[in-house]
Parts: C-alpha cells; sequence; structure tokens
C-alpha cells in the first residue's frame, strides 16, 4: 500500500512534529498559566451542558 520511503517520511514527520510541539508547550507553560486560569469550568459546564442535552432526547423519546 505504502513504499518504504513514504513509511519512512511518515514517521519521521510524527516524530519530530510532537518533538516540536512537546517544546513549544514547555516553552509556553507559565504563559498558558496565567492566561488560562479559569478554562477548566468552562470545559465542565461545557459537559454537563452536553449531559443535559442527552437527558432531555432520551427524556422526549419515550
Amino acid at each position: 500500500m505504502f513504499s518504504s520511503g513514504q513509511l519512512i517520511f511518515a514517521s519521521l514527520f510524527v516524530v519530530v512534529f510532537v518533538g516540536v510541539m512537546i517544546l513549544s508547550y514547555r516553552k509556553d507553560k507559565k504563559l498558558h498559566k496565567k492566561n488560562y486560569k479559569g478554562v477548566i469550568w468552562v470545559l465542565f459546564s461545557f459537559m454537563i451542558f452536553v449531559v443535559f442535552l442527552f437527558l432531555i432526547k432520551h427524556f422526549l423519546k419515550n
């Protein structure tokens, strides 16, 4: 399906891409803590909203 050259390129690309992402995250870690302080509450609220929608769908279906 894929040639050996394509597989080598894909594996090297993934390794380099993940490495660059890890380095970028470490570099910006302090900045993220400062700017995105209350983001976990937004995520929590969104998850509760999605569960609420599924509950409404379940009860209205029956």
